[in-house]
């Protein structure tokens, strides 16, 4: 987060709060990162009221800038002008959809997690960050090195916030259930699944100093475990990743991401691998 240097702030004049704006605000007073404001919208215009937060922003020592956009939908939008601008950092209000619509249509907000080539925060709470709990959610029963990666980098921006914030970091990892059918002995006994998935772990627990308390290895799907336990340790910040299922193409996102989105009582730091963001920067390149 340290590193960011640009920040992308998506502003929708109809919330009652910026909700965005505020947790981009204090990112940037931590990181000094320039701040971007974009209202994606080609009907109403919004220069004056985009002109009073960009002065508001410079009057409080920030650098930034604002415009107003559209490129014909909301995520479109969003990742020309991310692209343009060069941001490392789209910050969104994230405002769930109802059932019926989710169910017809699919999410703006799932559309800008699976195809936006950097870093996206969806902020969901007003909670400060400040001596919160930041909980990394990463699958270490995938080892290949694209996992492994995506992994390493989870940790990383979850220790990079917890630093930030003077925050707490905590790691979880779901695993499928014992079957005694496994071909693998090691998947035939609980006991023996969650040593091999510690085990997995103990890199990033040395590396980052997280101690056993602070590893949550539970068995059970990861789209239940991770929501229950961000409750339990009312986090206010939830990292998590997506790697392409079958390639490269159509970069498909994870369900878990978009699963959970909804049901997650924290803000969300959702991360792609270096390879899919290459791959989503050239499709974006060739529109």
């Amino acid at each position: 987060m340290q590193a960011i240097r640009s920040i992308l702030v998506v502003i929708d004049p109809k919330l009652s709060e910026n909700l965005a704006l505020k947790r981009a605000r204090l990112i940037s007073s931590v990181s000094q990162s320039e701040l971007h404001l974009l209202i994606c919208d080609d009907k109403q215009n919004h220069v004056e009221y985009l002109d009073g937060l960009r002065l508001e922003l410079e009057n409080q020592g920030h650098v930034a800038t604002a415009r107003q956009a559209w490129h014909g939908n909301l995520h479109q939008t969003i990742i020309a002008v991310q692209q343009a601008e060069g941001c490392g950092l789209v910050i969104k209000q994230h405002v769930a959809d109802n059932p019926l619509k989710r169910a017809l249509l699919t999410p703006d907000d799932w559309k800008l997690l699976r195809y936006c080539p950097c870093p996206v925060l969806m902020v969901k709470t007003e909670a400060p960050w400040t001596g919160g709990n930041i909980l990394a959610a990463v699958d270490v029963g995938n080892s290949d090195i694209e996992h492994r990666t995506l992994h390493s980098s989870i940790v990383r921006h979850g220790y990079e916030i917890a630093s930030l914030a003077e925050g707490t970091l905590h790691v979880i990892s779901a695993h499928p259930s014992a079957m005694l059918s496994a071909a693998d002995p090691d998947f035939q006994l609980k006991e023996t699944i969650e040593a091999r998935y510690r085990n997995a772990s103990r890199k990033f627990q040395d590396e980052y100093d997280i101690p056993d308390g602070q590893l949550h290895i539970e068995e059970g799907p990861a789209d239940a475990l991770i929501p229950r336990v961000c409750h339990q340790l009312q986090a206010v910040v939830t990292v998590i990743g997506t790697v392409a299922r079958t390639g490269f193409s159509g970069a498909l996102m994870g369900n878990t991401a978009e699963v959970i989105l909804d049901t997650l009582e924290s803000d969300v730091l959702v991360l792609k691998p270096e390879d899919i963001i290459d791959h989503l920067e050239g499709l974006v390149a060739q529109r």
